[in-house]
């Protein structure tokens, strides 16, 4: 696997998030390195319903009952983000490829977790209705047959995507913003109803956030 040029910041485990002693380890993964030009500002450090954007996303994988440990993969204003956002037990680790796109943060991301997980969770760090019951409903949803697992709205497909092992090493090829899609091409994919259980609706812009009647000034 190629150099992703990350940098971890260990941090201990969520306490919400048990380890599964004797299960597979699962790990999830929140990717919230991009700079939100579209935004305006950082996004992560928007206030919505008072706290960070990214919070949101964090406090629900802190929340999930079916994961080991939660890593936030971070890459434009890390430092504020690092210094502004609590991260309700989740590592931090650095993406230096971040302006690269998508890929380049979920390459960051796996190879972290690597050597330990069996599985990852995959959200995004603006999505603040993600909900812990569809985390645990699509790691619940391991059938020992599926590579990857989706959660579905309605009729569309979204977040949490769990990634077994067998992708990882196909992580690494990754390139520009198409994040785990490519993976999903010819493998088997498993999608499980998500209805009732959050959104995955994420925030681009301070009008959507506004919309959102969550939103208040962003953070500078």
């Amino acid at each position: 696997m190629p150099d992703t040029g990350a940098v971890s910041e260990q941090q201990p485990s969520s306490p919400a998030a048990s380890p599964l002693a004797a299960g597979p380890v699962v790990v999830g993964i929140v990717l919230a390195a991009g700079a939100g030009r579209r935004f305006g500002s950082p996004k992560q450090l928007a206030r919505f319903e008072g706290r960070p954007l990214l919070e949101h996303a964090l406090l629900a994988m802190a929340s999930a009952r079916r994961l080991d440990s939660v890593v936030v993969v971070l890459g434009a204003h890390a430092d504020a983000v690092l210094a502004g956002v609590e991260r309700h037990g989740a590592s931090a680790v650095v993406c230096a490829d971040w302006d690269e796109g998508q890929a380049a943060s979920l390459r960051t991301g796996v190879a972290a977790v690597a050597g330990r997980a069996d599985a990852v969770v995959v959200t995004l760090g603006d999505q603040p209705a993600i909900d812990a019951r569809a985390i645990d409903r699509v790691v619940d949803a391991r059938d020992g047959v599926s590579l990857a697992i989706r959660a579905r709205y309605g009729r569309r497909a979204g977040h949490p995507v769990l990634l077994e092992r067998e992708l990882f090493a196909a992580v690494a090829s990754l390139r520009g913003d198409e994040g785990a899609r490519g993976l999903m091409t010819g493998a088997p994919v498993r999608v499980v109803a998500c209805d009732g259980l959050g959104s995955d609706l994420d925030i681009d812009t301070v009008e959507e956030l506004r919309l959102s009647g969550g939103g208040s000034t962003p953070a500078c």
